[in-house]
């Protein structure tokens, strides 16, 4: 059956068919009417369900480690060891250059940021199979799902990034030539891109794997690695030249320098590049909302 969309009836516009009376001769308060085309989004819908949208964070943020003995201390845990098994093969046994700064500061950077991207697209591309049941039973704006997840991983980044600022504390403290700038103003910004991306992906994907299950192993496999062709083990500085605008076409590229120079003071900042990532995520947020509102209204067919 195709999904509807709820309205209040003033906003419904001139143009729609009135709605039928109520049995009992009062005016409707709310008219159900099918999307009318791809580009016929309603994101007005989102705010009116913003208390929807914040009981899914609190279930997104309980249910991922309800039953768990460490719970959120997984927040903590991931990137650590991440961190320290990067230093071990990445910083002493390759021997990667880290732009003069500590190589365990450098790749927890790099990993806490990533995080946020990688679990965004990662969960955002499961909505239609994650969500089919409670989708089949109730109408509410379907991009209220991904939003919550981006904004449950929000929650992860911050207390992830308060324990990489802790480490990076202690490493001042002892001296290392490290430290913030002016540029961690960007970090906002920097997040918002980084949200538009993984989301957008993660939308695309998602009307893929409604259809075709084993996608889901696809993305998996190819965003493990998109972190090896993204500056999360390697500076950009190492990049050889002919290969320079190749590394640049990643659009999460510039965000990841752009954190390590705000917070570690090394890394390659640019305004230009900064843009492209900008409107990378525009486009792939664009295209994303676009087939994911297509596939939402048949999808209960295929899943």
């Amino acid at each position: 059956m195709t999904n509807e969309v709820i309205h209040d009836a003033a906003s419904v516009g001139a143009a729609a068919p009135a709605a039928p009376p109520s049995p009992d001769g009062e005016p409707w308060t709310t008219v159900i009417r099918p999307t009318a085309s791809w580009l016929d989004i309603r994101l007005g819908e989102l705010w009116l369900y913003r208390d929807l949208i914040w009981f899914l964070v609190r279930r997104n943020f309980v249910a991922q480690y309800k039953q768990t003995v460490l719970g959120p201390l997984w927040y903590l845990i991931q990137p650590l060891l991440s961190t320290i098994i990067f230093t071990i093969i990445f910083g002493e046994l390759a021997g990667i250059p880290t732009d003069g700064v500590p190589p365990f500061l450098f790749y927890m950077a790099g990993n806490v940021l990533w995080k946020y991207f990688a679990d965004s697209l990662s969960k955002t591309s499961n909505t239609f199979v994650s969500n089919a049941q409670l989708f089949g039973k109730v109408y509410f704006p379907r991009l209220a799902v991904p939003i919550s997840v981006l904004a449950t991983n929000l929650i992860g980044f911050a207390i992830s990034f308060a324990f990489f600022l802790g480490f990076l504390g202690y490493f001042m403290l002892r001296g290392a030539p490290v430290g913030p700038n002016a540029w961690a103003a960007l970090l906002p910004i920097q997040l918002l891109i980084m949200a538009g991306l993984g989301m957008g992906m993660g939308l695309a994907a998602s009307a893929v794997t409604a259809r075709y299950r084993d996608v889901t192993q696809l993305v998996s496999f190819g965003v493990a690695l998109l972190m090896y062709a993204t500056p999360i083990v390697w500076p950009l500085s190492e990049v050889p030249e002919r290969y320079l605008l190749v590394a640049l076409a990643n659009p999460i590229t510039p965000l990841v320098e752009t954190f390590r120079y705000s917070f570690l003071g090394a890394g390659t900042v640019s305004f230009v590049h900064l843009s492209y990532s900008s409107a990378m995520a525009v486009l792939f947020l664009a295209l994303g909302v676009t087939i994911f509102q297509r596939v939402e209204r048949t999808f209960q067919d295929t899943v």
